[in-house]
């Protein structure tokens, strides 16, 4: 497939990664304006001064908490900001969770024909599900109104998101879809590396209550993690997925045997 013809699927993953990152650091500079934070750039936090510039905190009081609640929504698409019980919230959460929950599954989507041994796959999709609903956590639970779920947010997402990128990266040199295996696997891989990195920095330097340097390095890994969700961009150009209805047949083709049998050139089907 040239260039001319890139499936539109490709912006999928784009817009989510230019939104979602210029939303953030929105959210990051209305708190520093608002005296709520210290800014990423100062030397050192003083004693008895503002609060270091984590992502969690930028987003944690008003008017910079509305604006990281819409950054949320806009990332779904559906769905906006409640307080209330835990419950409901929870049914938020997963409609927040859509988009990043469809990249999954249409990534999913696009291997399974080519997989062997399926089980890398199902652990990629289930990694990706798993640190997507972290996130909404991170976004619905806010650090100072439930700071138990909030941080069950954190482990989800930091936790299943770095083991979601190492296998992804795997899969991507493995399968070596449209001969851009290489080209594609040696960034991510890159990207994982550096993921681990800041993950293992973060949780040292908040032990160790250096929270400036680790508030900085929590920024850096979650700019790297949404710059590896962007790199889909490059497979999905290859693909068209479309939802097919259809009366029921007992002689209709399975959705698995569809793909299978499918050239490469020809439309995936959910």
């Amino acid at each position: 497939m040239d260039g001319k013809k890139c499936s539109v699927w490709m912006f999928l993953p784009l817009v989510f990664t230019l939104f979602t990152s210029a939303g953030l650091w929105i959210v990051y500079f209305i708190a520093v304006e608002d005296n709520k934070i210290l800014p990423l750039n100062v030397p050192d936090r003083k004693p008895g001064s503002k609060r270091p510039p984590y992502i969690s905190i930028a987003g944690d009081t008003p008017p910079a908490s509305c604006v990281f609640s819409q950054v949320m929504n806009m990332a779904a698409f559906l769905g906006r900001n409640h307080k209330g019980n835990v419950s409901f919230s929870l049914i938020i959460c997963f409609k927040k969770s859509l988009k990043p929950l469809v990249m999954a599954v249409l990534r999913f989507i696009q291997l399974k024909p080519k997989v062997l041994n399926p089980w890398l796959n199902v652990s990629g999709l289930v990694a990706l599900c798993l640190a997507s609903f972290g996130m909404t956590l991170l976004g619905n639970f806010q650090l100072s109104n439930d700071e138990e779920i909030h941080n069950v947010g954190t482990s989800l997402t930091f936790g299943f998101g770095t083991l979601a990128c190492w296998i992804q990266s795997a899969l991507t040199l493995k399968i070596n879809l449209k001969n851009e295996g290489r080209k594609v696997g040696i960034p991510r891989v890159a990207l994982s590396t550096s993921i681990t990195l800041c993950v293992v920095l973060y949780f040292i330097l908040m032990a160790q209550g250096i929270h400036i340097h680790a508030s900085r390095i929590q920024w850096g890994l979650v700019m790297c993690f949404l710059c590896y969700f962007g790199t889909f961009a490059v497979e999905f150009r290859h693909y068209r997925f479309e939802i097919v209805c259809s009366e029921y047949q007992e002689n209709f083709l399975s959705f698995s045997e569809s793909l299978s049998e499918a050239s490469e050139y020809q439309t995936d089907q959910v």
